[in-house]
C-alpha cells in the first residue's frame, strides 16, 4: 500500500463523465491522500496505514513546530484512489502498472481504508474509485510525505 500525503489548506475532487463534471469530495484544512494498492496488500496493512495517518503530527503548534495531529486541529481527509502510484517507468517510455492491484482486490481495500479512517473520528471525503477525476489542492507548507507499508 502506498499513500502520497499532502497537507492542504483546502482540496477538492471532481469526477468527469462525458462532458459533465460533478463534485464528489471537498475538504478544508487537512490531508489529501492519494492511495494505491498492490496485489499483496491486505487489511492489516490498511489498518496500520489508517492509524499512522490519523496519528501523524504534521500541523504547527503555538511554537510553529509540527506537533499537532488531525484531531488537534479539526482536520479533514480527502482520499483519492490512484493506481498509478504503482507505475513502473524504469524501462521504456510507457509505465507498466502490473504491480497495481486489480479492482477486485483494490476496491474492498480502498473502502475498508476509508471506513477505518472514519471509525477514528475523522471527517473523510472521497473521490470515486476508477473514475477520471480532477483533483485541486492548495498544498500547505508545502508538506508532502510518501508512506508505504
Amino acid at each position: 500500500m502506498r499513500v502520497l500525503l499532502q497537507r492542504v489548506s483546502r482540496a477538492e475532487v471532481r469526477v468527469r463523465e462525458g462532458g459533465a463534471v460533478r463534485m464528489t469530495g471537498r475538504i478544508g484544512r487537512g490531508f489529501l491522500l492519494l492511495v494505491g494498492f498492490t496485489q499483496s496488500d491486505e487489511e492489516t496493512r490498511v489498518a496500520w496505514m489508517a492509524e499512522k495517518i490519523v496519528g501523524l503530527r504534521l500541523f504547527a503548534d503555538a511554537e510553529e513546530k509540527m506537533n499537532l495531529a488531525l484531531a488537534d486541529v479539526g482536520g479533514e481527509l480527502l482520499v483519492v484512489s490512484q493506481f498509478t502510484l504503482y507505475g513502473d517507468a524504469a524501462k521504456g517510455r510507457r509505465p507498466s502498472f502490473i504491480d497495481a492491484a486489480r479492482p477486485e482486490i483494490a476496491i474492498p481495500l480502498y473502502e475498508r481504508f476509508v471506513a477505518l479512517l472514519r471509525e477514528r473520528g475523522v471527517t473523510v471525503a472521497t473521490g470515486e474509485f476508477g473514475a477520471m477525476m480532477d483533483v485541486e489542492l492548495v498544498n500547505d507548507g508545502p508538506v508532502t510525505l510518501w508512506l508505504e507499508r
